[in-house]
């Protein structure tokens, strides 16, 4: 007689700037007996350095690293190893970020606030290729309109890149220059420059406008 078939360890890359995040991703993950954490890192450079060396089955990543964006990680990783899956882990507003990081390559979004009961949960479905999203963001997505009407009726705010947005919505937070700045990784001058990209994108004449509609777009449209 054949004893049962061992269950097969699925690998997982952190990729995420904090310290503490990453240690307490290792630390739960760490308890599941099909799941084994291979690798960690603070930025995109790194992450792709591991993935060529030791390709993961599953990438965990923030959408804030540093010197780098999570989602152009992604879109990367897409392009070269189509067969690595990805879930996002982020404390930005899924409501902002989900579908950009699905389309970016991602199979899923989940909130650094939910319960290691979740994560796991994401964890194990995302690996099966299955997309994972709260329950509220599903339902969301199931009762939009076609894609084609979608394009006819998108914001603005969607002509932005994924940088510009993190910039957008930092702005409309109150945040400063120099915090986002220092959010970011990236250099006060970087910042200026989106600002910039931002007005003209959005059609705002000055500063005074581009605080007002991303107070507005935080606080009541989106």
């Amino acid at each position: 007689m054949t004893g049962p078939v061992a269950t097969p360890v699925r690998t997982i890359l952190i990729v995420d700037d904090h310290p503490m995040m990453r240690r307490g991703l290792r630390e739960l993950l760490s308890h599941e007996p099909d799941l084994q954490v291979t690798g960690e890192a603070v930025e995109a450079q790194e992450a792709l350095c591991l993935i060529e060396s030791l390709p993961p089955d599953l990438v965990l990543v923030d959408i804030s690293l540093r010197q780098s964006n999570g989602l152009d990680l992604i879109k990367r990783v897409r392009a070269k190893y189509p067969e690595i899956r990805m879930l996002v882990i982020s404390m930005h507003d899924e409501a902002i970020y989900a579908d950009r990081a699905l389309y970016a390559g991602a199979l899923g979004y989940i909130s650094k606030q939910e319960t290691p009961e979740k994560l796991l949960e994401a964890v194990r479905l995302v690996l099966r290729g299955e997309i994972y999203l709260s329950p509220e963001m599903t339902a969301q997505r199931l009762m939009r309109i076609t894609p084609r009407e979608r394009r006819v009726l998108q914001s603005a705010v969607e002509k932005l890149s994924d940088r510009e947005l993190e910039v957008f919505e930092a702005i409309g937070v109150g945040r400063k220059t120099r915090e986002i700045a220092d959010q970011l990784y990236v250099s006060v001058k970087t910042i200026e420059t989106h600002r910039e990209s931002i007005k003209r994108k959005l059609g705002l004449r000055g500063n005074i406008e581009l605080i007002q509609r991303s107070c507005r777009w935080v606080f009541e449209e989106k």
